[in-house]
């Protein structure tokens, strides 16, 4: 499933400074309109850190809350950031 069958789309892609990325995967990206987002200089655990906040958000909100509209979502969000 793509994310154009399910009606979304990505607007930023969020990766690394590797060597692996040639400056050609940043074009063909820029032709479909998605934005790339390079991490921080030095900051090696930035991903790492992103992913273990959205594991325990996902573990401790989203798989106990009903979510009924994007709104309702943000909302959830919110509170669970100011907790």
């Amino acid at each position: 499933m793509d994310l154009e069958d399910a009606g979304a789309t990505a607007k930023y892609l969020i990766r690394d400074r590797d060597a692996k990325f040639p400056s050609l995967f940043d074009e063909i990206l820029a032709q479909t309109g998605i934005q790339v987002l390079l991490s921080g200089i030095r900051v090696p655990r930035m991903n790492s850190v992103m992913q273990r906040w959205v594991k325990t958000c996902r573990r401790e909100l989203l798989d106990r809350t009903l979510i009924w509209n994007q709104r309702h979502l943000l909302h959830a969000l919110r509170e669970y950031e100011t907790h």
